[in-house]
């Protein structure tokens, strides 16, 4: 399925998207599929009529990030490659709509870019065994990880330069009709490429992702883990646009500014 969370008359609601029609649901898509009987077209929904809008497709309680997932960004970062996953956090604050605006406070300097897949958490997930961890996936999203980089490395731990307002720009779908592990990721600034990327190239893949974070701590239905970023990552200045592209799952834009 295809889900999409949209903001109808000032309040959220989620979707099934059926070709160019969103039917829409009485509740969140984690423990059924229950349809409200109401629907919509996606061209309206895209061109903003009677006040709809896309959201982040989430219910975050939490963000679990992956740093290093990828062996040409640790090159890139210069700190060796890790032994094993390195998880930090980003608040549900840093939750940013597909469309939406990224600012950063004046007193930041270098404000970047990290395109990234994510997954959203479908049911409470503890002790996950690897082999069970479709059981707990309720469909994969592109994800921009922005980061306030001179933040990040003066303060020598990441929870600031990661977690301010709007820092994670999640969507616009969420599907579970990929395979996370072999999609192809673009990351373009003004339009060129300046991330591309493969999943097949995680060093962590998510099995082993899944169950490394439920063996430390309980995720919730609608938590997201994303998975980290490949090479390229670069810096935003107030005016351009960052678009993230994932196959199958389609193209999350953002507008700095």
């Amino acid at each position: 399925m295809k889900y999409v969370k949209l903001e109808r008359a000032g309040q959220p609601i989620w979707g099934v998207l059926e070709g160019d029609v969103v039917r829409t649901l009485a509740e969140p898509p984690f423990d059924r599929i229950c349809y409200d009987g109401g629907s919509l077209l996606l061209s309206a929904l895209e061109a903003g009529e009677d006040g709809l809008r896309l959201l982040a497709p989430c219910e975050a309680t939490k963000i679990i990030c992956v740093g290093k997932n990828y062996y040409d960004h640790a090159m890139e970062m210069g700190e060796g490659v890790p032994d094993r996953p390195i998880l930090f956090l980003k608040g549900p604050n840093t939750v940013n709509r597909p469309g939406g605006e990224v600012h950063a406070p004046a007193f930041v300097e270098r404000l970047d870019y990290e395109g990234e897949l994510a997954l959203v958490i479908s049911r409470r997930a503890k002790d996950v065994k690897e082999e069970d961890f479709a059981d707990y996936i309720l469909g994969y999203t592109c994800l921009n990880d922005v980061t306030a980089r001179d933040v990040q490395k003066s303060d020598g731990q990441w929870t600031r330069g990661k977690s301010m307002d709007g820092f994670a720009p999640i969507g616009p779908i969420l599907t579970d009709e990929v395979d996370g592990a072999n999609l192809h990721l673009e990351t373009r600034l003004n339009g060129a490429v300046v991330q591309s990327s493969s999943t097949t190239l995680f060093m962590t893949k998510i099995p082993a992702l899944l169950a490394f974070i439920t063996a430390s701590m309980t995720l919730e239905p609608g938590d997201v883990v994303t998975t980290g970023t490949p090479a390229g990552i670069g810096p935003m200045k107030p005016g351009d646009v960052v678009e993230v592209e994932i196959e199958g799952i389609g193209v999350l834009r953002s507008r700095i500014v």
